[in-house]
């Protein structure tokens, strides 16, 4: 498997299509503190991933995906404090938690195929 440019990465996408939710999600939420800190979080995925995938080697590369996989667990855990405080209800919030759950997933199976591979640029 090839992969040319950041933009081809699976989890990359689905990290794009998070942002998107979080923007709409809390769009109108007033605690701004609040809303900056998950947006931020989310948008530090899919940096992370963009920004390992133009690192020298497999090795920084699983550095930043690591790093964008802890900026999921933050989106979780900011979303269950968002649950609890009323700023959305379950339904969002389970789409958010589905949304993590296959990030996860994604990111650590790049991980597995990173870690058993040389990449060349």
């Amino acid at each position: 498997m090839k992969i040319d440019k950041f933009e081809d990465i699976e989890a990359w996408k689905e990290a794009r299509l998070l942002v998107n939710e979080i923007y709409n999600y809390f769009r109108n939420i007033k605690d701004y503190g609040f809303k900056d800190q998950i947006q931020r979080s989310s948008l530090s995925i899919m940096s992370n991933i963009a920004e390992g995938f133009d690192r020298s080697s497999n090795k920084e590369f699983i550095q930043f995906l690591v790093i964008a996989r802890g900026s999921v667990s933050e989106v979780k855990s900011l979303s269950y404090a968002a649950l609890d405080i009323g700023y959305i209800d379950e339904k969002v919030f389970n789409k958010i938690l589905e949304r993590c759950f296959k990030l996860t997933n994604l990111i650590n199976g790049f991980i597995r195929y990173l870690k058993n591979t040389r990449r060349t640029k």
